[in-house]
């Protein structure tokens, strides 16, 4: 198995690297497989988006799972995902 592609909300950062994951301890990716989450695991992230021409082209990034610390709206979250260094990207960038 490669790395687990997963649904966010880019919308739900709580720092320029740092995003909501998942309440749960678990999430299903695109595959339809449950992925238990733990910290450090490697995931891709990705939400759904379109072009300047209404084709389909999800912003998708890179990064590693983490415990979520944040208090205030955002506490009830377990897991976050922390992006690497390419950032948040068009697939189509891919």
């Amino acid at each position: 198995m490669g790395i687990p592609e997963l649904y966010v909300d880019f919308n739900e950062m709580l720092e320029p690297d740092l995003v909501l994951l998942s309440a749960a301890d678990s999430k299903v990716a695109v595959t339809g497989e449950q992925i238990s989450l733990r910290a450090g695991l490697k995931v891709a992230i990705y939400m759904d988006d379109f072009d300047d021409e209404g084709r389909p082209d999800d912003l998708v990034a890179f990064g590693v799972v983490e415990a979520n610390t944040s208090v205030g709206w955002a506490e009830h979250v377990r897991w976050c995902c922390r992006i690497d260094d390419h950032g948040i990207r068009d697939r189509s960038q891919l």
